[in-house]
């Protein structure tokens, strides 16, 4: 207890103190960034930021562009269904999806469904591998995925409009807008996607029925310069998602599901020479309504709304020492017909040192104390650091404590749910090497990870399904990511990218791997443009894996387009894309039972004015 008075009067202190100090004016930089901690306090990490050129080939659902293009494994539902993430063989609870800075996984089940979110709504998509508990909070167990709104105060006026129809009347509608002024900023996007989703299941006479789906994605962010150093921004974000539920194999689909998601945030931040001070205040609200029968009115909801305020200090102390402090505060409100009415208060208060030793030494060293009304949680550390070996290697290494805090669900959820349950606690450390030779990057990383009180659903004595701390995992593997880009010429360009996962995911007690977590799983992409026109091929690998009661066997699957631009007058740009997903029309099964689409057509208009 001494140890977090201390730690706690430290951080506060730091924080007032610094805050009174002047700052002497700063110009502000002409993009804005909306969080600037994965990429100032990360030298340790792997941190991959994914290219608008990707983004745009796989631009409908989050899902697809992290699964060609990350060693992210997801499990999918079917096309359009719900989509969870296994990053590093951990669980869909242990990645944290940090929107603009704030964690946004859901206070229900601990997760984001990566099909709700259209990565056309953002200006960056970027992975941050391993623990980041301390600065991103509960859940960054596996890694965290960081999607970021920058705004761009210099003069400018861009509009994107992004079309597309394909296979099972796939529809798609994209619209975005990026305004400046010099002391205004602003960004809009609003995206329709739907689909009939009745594609076939090979190897059978029958279609995927009851797959419908509806999404609606809104964004709006807008900044303002008071002065040289002052600036307020506000980011808003609506999903509005109305989808039916696809059946499987020996069951069919017969529910549907809305699910209303709104987040709203409001940012004061001063910019002085050595330090940079934030308040952020957000509202986030997630809602679901659950019919067991699509034709019938009775269903189950749930809701739960989250308060958060947040004043973060990031000093220059010196040429050597940075100091990042920030205290956060969180009230949840919830409310449903299977959890009845929880209410939840957290407090967090956290802070990092970086610290350069020399041009090419550098480490961060941090520390966190959250405080709940419901249940003790753990101090949290990570140090990570890198040391340059001249121009071509660089080596990193990264370790942490870190934690996830159970959710509404675990907790309230009738029958079921258990107030007993403690946070799971992780131990992991990473080792990264990083080779950078022109026009070639490989990126190899080892880490292993020890996951203590592992929270389970599993029967109890009376037959009913109720979460308990009762894993002890272990998770360990490696890691390639290989990227070459190669100019020839004014005219051409080549991409290559490539990821290989090894992971093994293991219940301690049992020595056997967890369901869903292969054990190897590779990707590559090659992209390549001449001229006006251009053409790219995707391929996936995925392992088999260990599921109740068996195994699910692996598949590779394949996707290939081509891209015309056409020269037009004036600053309208036009580009007409065409693309077979699942080119040699393989069956495969993401989730038992459940196919996934034969081979289809996606067709894409582009237009930049």
């Amino acid at each position: 207890m001494k140890t977090e008075h201390l730690f706690i009067s430290l951080v506060l202190l730091s924080l007032f103190r610094l805050s009174a100090q002047e700052m002497t004016t700063h110009r502000l930089d002409e993009v804005t960034v909306s969080d600037v901690r994965v990429r100032r306090y990360a030298e340790g990490h792997k941190v991959t930021e994914l290219k608008d050129s990707t983004i745009q080939r796989n631009g409908t659902f989050l899902t697809s562009l992290l699964h060609f293009n990350s060693a992210i494994y997801f499990k999918e539902n079917g096309l359009g269904m719900v989509s969870s993430p296994s990053f590093r063989g951990t669980n869909a609870s242990h990645t944290a999806v940090v929107w603009n800075g704030i964690n946004i996984n859901s206070q229900l089940n601990g997760q984001v469904d990566f099909n709700t979110v259209n990565p056309l709504n953002y200006s960056s998509v970027a992975i941050r591998s391993g623990g980041g508990s301390v600065q991103f909070g509960t859940g960054a167990i596996g890694g965290s995925v960081h999607l970021n709104n920058d705004l761009k105060f210099e003069k400018h006026s861009d509009h994107q409009v992004v079309t597309g129809y394909g296979s099972f009347d796939t529809r798609s509608l994209n619209y975005s807008n990026s305004f400046g002024t010099g002391n205004w900023s602003s960004s809009f996007g609003v995206n329709y996607n739907s689909s009939d989703n009745d594609y076939l299941y090979l190897e059978t006479d029958e279609r995927n029925t009851n797959g419908e789906f509806e999404h609606l994605n809104i964004n709006f962010n807008t900044g303002y310069r008071l002065n040289d150093r002052d600036v307020l921004r506000l980011y808003h974000q609506s999903f509005i998602g109305d989808r039916n539920l696809s059946g499987n194999l020996v069951a069919p689909g017969r529910s549907r599901y809305e699910d209303n998601q709104f987040r709203t945030q409001l940012e004061w931040g001063r910019f002085g020479e050595k330090a940079i001070s934030k308040l952020k205040v957000a509202h986030l609200y997630e809602g679901f309504r659950y019919f067991e029968n699509r034709d019938s009115d009775n269903f189950s909801d749930g809701r739960v709304t989250t308060v958060l305020a947040r004043y973060s200090l990031d000093v220059e102390l010196s040429n050597s020492f940075r100091l990042n402090s920030f205290v956060e505060y969180n009230n949840f409100t919830g409310k449903g017909s299977s959890f009845g009415a929880p209410e939840r208060n957290d407090f967090a208060i956290t802070a990092l040192v970086k610290h350069t030793l020399m041009e090419k030494l550098r480490y961060n060293l941090s520390l966190r104390q959250d405080f709940s009304s419901d249940f003790s949680s753990p101090i949290v550390f990570a140090w990570d650091g890198s040391y340059d070996f001249g121009r071509v290697y660089k080596l990193q290494l990264n370790a942490s404590r870190n934690f996830r805090m159970p959710t509404f669900n675990d907790l309230y959820w009738q029958p079921g749910g258990n107030l007993e349950l403690q946070p799971e606690q992780s131990y992991q450390v990473d080792l990264g090497h990083r080779f950078k030779l022109d026009p070639l990057t490989l990126q190899l990383n080892s880490y292993y990870i020890s996951t203590e009180d592992m929270i389970r659903w599993l029967p109890n004595t009376q037959g009913i399904w109720s979460p308990v701390n009762v894993d002890d995992v272990q998770i360990y593997g490696v890691e390639v990511e290989l990227g070459i880009h190669q100019s020839i010429g004014e005219k051409q360009e080549v991409d290559f990218n490539a990821n290989y996962a090894y992971t093994v995911s293991e219940d301690k007690a049992t020595g056997e791997q967890l369901i869903y977590v292969p054990f190897h799983r590779g990707n590559a992409s090659l992209a390549y443009r001449f001229s006006n026109f251009g053409a790219f091929y995707q391929h996936l690998y995925n392992g088999s894996v260990a599921i109740i009661g068996g195994e699910l066997d692996g598949y590779q699957v394949a996707n290939a387009g081509v891209t015309y631009s056409f020269k037009t007058e004036g600053k309208l740009h036009c580009r007409l894309g065409f693309t077979l997903n699942n080119l040699f029309n393989v069956y495969y099964e993401n989730i038992a039972l459940r196919p996934m689409p034969n081979r289809n057509i996606q067709t894409q208009l582009v237009l930049n004015f």
